[in-house]
């Protein structure tokens, strides 16, 4: 009997997040899965790593007995606990997502889903992100579908060592004509905190901002954004 490859799984949303349950899904039965992911929402952290405080590591019961822990710290931590503490054995691959939002252009420099496969292939390790498009009401499910062909493809045809993947499901699909690898794009966003007043009379911000519409993005044809 062929030996399973070992993946492990995390994410920037959280151990609790849809995402992550329907890459699992997507993924469990070819696959020898491992989850370690950060106990709580942690978007748009990177690469950032928890030196100042310690971590706790906690099991969490998964379907199928999958073993399964979370982390009180960032993506980055999970991966970094998971292959210094938790794991026995090295995996063939680091898979993360899948993300609720586009993770293309610069976004990728905060993606806390691009730094967990980022930390995998600084230790040699080959890494995929995956990304739903839409913030709101991602299509899991179209993803879900395609998810298990890509980690395949890129099992069997590994890129140069130091390359990690980085897959974002366009909006509203519903059929996907294939796939093509892109140059990064620009992805502008448009920064507009929003100033609220404390109780105790000073101003406070939520940072915050949005996307422009596609025609307007002036991206180039071939690049992860247009």
């Amino acid at each position: 009997m062929t030996k399973k490859p070992n993946i492990l799984l995390s994410n920037d949303d959280g151990i609790n997040a849809p995402g992550i349950k329907h890459l699992w899904k997507a993924l469990y039965k070819d696959y020898d899965l491992s989850i370690v992911a950060p106990h709580r929402e942690k978007s748009g952290t990177g690469l950032a790593t928890s030196l100042l405080r310690p971590l706790h590591i906690f099991n969490v019961k998964w379907e199928n007995n999958t073993p399964a822990w979370k982390v009180t710290g960032t993506p980055t931590d999970s991966i970094k606990i998971a292959l210094s503490v938790l794991l026995e054995n090295k995996p063939d691959l680091v898979v993360s997502g899948i993300n609720r939002g586009s993770n293309a252009g610069r976004n990728v420099l905060y993606s806390g889903t691009v730094g967990c496969v980022i930390e995998s292939v600084l230790r040699n390790i080959g890494g995929i992100a995956f990304s739903c498009y839409e913030l709101d009401n991602p299509n899991y499910e179209i993803a879900e579908k395609y998810v298990p062909y890509i980690t395949d493809y890129f099992l069997n045809n590994p890129p140069p060592l130091g390359t990690l993947i980085n897959v974002t499901f366009p909006p509203k699909a519903i059929k996907v004509k294939g796939f093509k690898m892109a140059t990064q794009g620009k992805s502008r966003w448009f920064e507009s905190p929003d100033k609220r007043l404390h109780p105790e009379g000073h101003y406070y911000y939520w940072l915050g901002g949005k996307l422009p519409k596609i025609e307007d993005l002036n991206e180039e044809p071939d690049s992860d954004v247009y």
